[in-house]
């Protein structure tokens, strides 16, 4: 009688999952939002390892905060934004501290401009704001839906590359060398770590060619084991100068209990007002400008990039609940100044969840709710190797790539400014970049051709801001910033 009781129940469950984030509408299942969620969480997990490393180099000796505190401080910001981007935008994309906009904190803030860890924190807070007000009053938005069609593919096609160079740096399979970059060390793949990857890529592409559903979790997991024997039977280092074939971010083992109670006392660490009186009101404001541009167009390429793999966007380009989703992109900013872990932004690895399948918010509550899990878990999302983790991530380039049919490679007023936004993406190891540089190149164009009254007013701002932002190093020198 309680099986009979219970199959009912849980039928109008799924029903209610189904009706709520329209899973069946958008082709998909409750098992592939799963699915799809746990592969984001994986291809994000690194963030909670690298976000303590790059901010603790800010943090003054004996201070109350500490590299764990930030660990769980940015899984737990991750998941509550994540959770709120799933059940208020319904999208397919998670959020996490911004890596860019850490290093920004820890190295241009703190340590450039001597502001203490809690004034940056400030800084990083006014920026959510500003971001905010700006998608309140519909701007974000209205400068998004202003980028012409086929730059926006262009976006998305350089985002898969750039992602793509992302997985394969962070493998150790492209480094520096005596050129500025090369395979793996002198040429050569060299190391158990680089064979961790290796495997784990290559299971993806046979599984995926051979239509199994999961690849991309199944090579990951694979690799993931393959990674913690290797370590039990051989004790491999981390990667150093002296030791360039050990482990890159995180180490395959597992030492004592797998459970860990979290501390977040990186959080509400912020001075709100500190900034502007030791540094001025110039120098507070192109500070802000210069973290505001990159978060604001990083979002914008992102989510384009997640809805063009999952089939989401409209004729127009533009993916759907565009509003929702930049209002918790810019509270998540907002919220990681809060919480002492840095601007949080929509993260490019979604689409490693997207490509297995993931197409509505669920698969960001998932992915929100492995976050919340993870701060008492962090030794075992630790246990995953970027070695591991990089495998999905080269893999969504490849399906991202698939995109760059839709650009017109005959008509050079939109082939130029498509291939100089999709080649600056991973040659500048910067989105922002390649979005500023595509749209002055579409700009100029539109005017040596005679149509500068195509342009869309926006653009126009978007151009000019581009270019204040390309010059920031000038200007601020100018002003004696």
């Amino acid at each position: 009688m309680s099986t009979q009781e219970k199959a009912p129940t849980s039928a109008k469950s799924l029903n209610s999952l189904d009706a709520f984030f329209h899973i069946s509408e958008r082709g998909s299942t409750v098992g592939r939002e799963i699915r799809g969620g746990v592969v984001t969480f994986f291809a994000m997990a690194y963030i909670l390892v690298v976000n303590p490393l790059i901010l603790s180099a800010a943090l003054p000796e004996g201070s109350s905060i500490t590299a764990p505190g930030i660990a769980a401080g940015t899984a737990l910001v991750a998941g509550i934004m994540t959770i709120l981007m799933g059940v208020v935008a319904n999208y397919p994309l998670a959020l996490a501290a911004g890596m860019g906009l850490n290093a920004i904190v820890a190295f241009t803030l703190v340590l450039g401009a001597k502001l203490t860890f809690q004034e940056a924190m400030g800084l990083i807070f006014w920026e959510g704001i500003l971001i905010t007000v700006l998608v309140l009053t519909g701007f974000r938005e209205a400068v998004f839906r202003a980028v012409p069609y086929q730059l926006k593919t262009a976006i998305s096609v350089g985002i898969g590359l750039f992602v793509s160079l992302v997985g394969l740096i962070n493998a150790g399979i492209i480094r520096a060398g005596s050129t500025p970059v090369q395979l793996g060390i002198n040429g050569s793949l060299d190391g158990w770590p680089t064979l961790v990857f290796v495997f784990g890529l290559v299971v993806t592409i046979i599984l995926y060619v051979r239509k199994v559903k999961g690849a991309m979790l199944i090579g990951l997991v694979s690799s993931t084991v393959l990674a913690v024997i290797l370590q039990a039977i051989l004790h491999l280092p981390a990667k150093s100068e002296t030791t360039p074939t050990g482990w890159g971010q995180t180490i395959p083992s597992l030492s004592g209990s797998p459970i860990s109670i979290p501390s977040f006392n990186s959080l509400f660490q912020i001075d709100f007002i500190g900034a502007f009186s030791k540094l001025g009101a110039v120098s507070v404001v192109l500070l802000i400008f210069s973290l505001m541009l990159a978060d604001f167009f990083d979002t914008m390429a992102t989510m384009l990039a997640v809805g063009a793999e999952g089939d989401l966007l409209d004729k127009g380009g533009n993916p759907p609940h565009s509003s929702r989703i930049l209002l918790i992109d810019s509270l998540a900013a907002a919220a990681g100044g809060l919480g002492g872990v840095s601007s949080n932004t929509s993260y490019i690895e979604s689409t490693s969840g997207v490509g297995e399948g993931a197409r509505t918010g669920l698969a960001s509550v998932v992915t929100g709710v492995l976050f919340l899990l993870s701060t008492f878990l962090s030794p075992l999302v630790q246990l995953v190797p970027t070695e591991a983790a990089s495998t999905a991530l080269v893999f969504v380039g490849f399906l991202m790539m698939a995109q760059v049919l839709e650009v017109d490679w005959k008509d050079p007023e939109f082939a130029i400014p498509g291939f100089l936004t999709i080649a600056f993406m991973p040659f500048a190891y910067s989105i922002s970049a390649g979005i500023g540089v595509g749209f002055i190149a579409y700009t100029v164009i539109q005017i040596a051709v005679g149509k500068a009254r195509n342009i869309h007013p926006l653009m126009w701002l978007a151009s000019i801001l581009f270019v204040i932002y390309f010059l920031l190093g000038p200007i601020q020198a100018a002003l004696g910033a």
